[in-house]
């Protein structure tokens, strides 16, 4: 869920795509995960590689220099946390693979909540009760070049399962300004 970017012209496209490349664009996501990331904010440096299965693409991380693998950087922080059972992370993707933020709040034992294709859930974890068990990932922010002067920035409002998932944890958004 969250900010979409759309180009109305060819050339437009051709910008925004040139912006993507040169990492002139910032993005932030917020994501709902299962435990308590090992510090308050890092950086992520991985190699990920998509790779088939039955039930469609997956990525994981591989070893650097593993054929069709790429290097994949994310940042996060910790905006709240309940206890040590949920947190809300605030994440930044420096490099644009795909499903890289799903992998990588995996890859550090924080799946994101909801999540079908990188949250495997052990027989010790309940998910939490009123909570739905969706993606609780969400594109929150975006700020790109303006083509002729200063920059767009784009804010998306939280879609409704996590606002309810917020409410439910008591997770404030104005925690996020800080």
């Amino acid at each position: 869920s969250g900010v979409l970017v759309v180009a109305r012209t060819r050339l437009a496209a051709m910008k925004l795509a040139e912006a993507f490349r040169a990492r002139e664009t910032k993005k932030t996501y917020w994501a709902l995960v299962k435990g308590v990331p090992p510090k308050r904010e890092d950086k992520i440096s991985t190699w990920l590689i998509k790779e088939p299965t039955p039930d469609g693409d997956r990525v994981r991380v591989a070893k650097h220099g593993e054929k069709g693998a790429d290097h994949a950087v994310s940042y996060y922080r910790i905006v709240e946390q309940a206890a040590q059972t949920l947190s809300w992370l605030e994440m930044e993707p420096y490099t644009g693979r795909t499903h890289q933020l799903r992998v990588h709040a995996a890859h550090i034992g924080c799946p994101i909540i909801g999540d079908p294709k990188y949250f495997e859930a052990d027989t010790n974890w309940d998910f939490p009760g009123g909570m739905q068990n969706r993606l609780h990932l969400h594109a929150r922010r975006i700020v790109i070049p303006h083509p002729d002067k200063g920059f767009i920035d784009v804010t998306a409002p939280m879609p409704p399962h996590m606002r309810q998932s917020w409410n439910l944890i008591g997770f404030d958004d104005a925690s996020a300004e800080d």
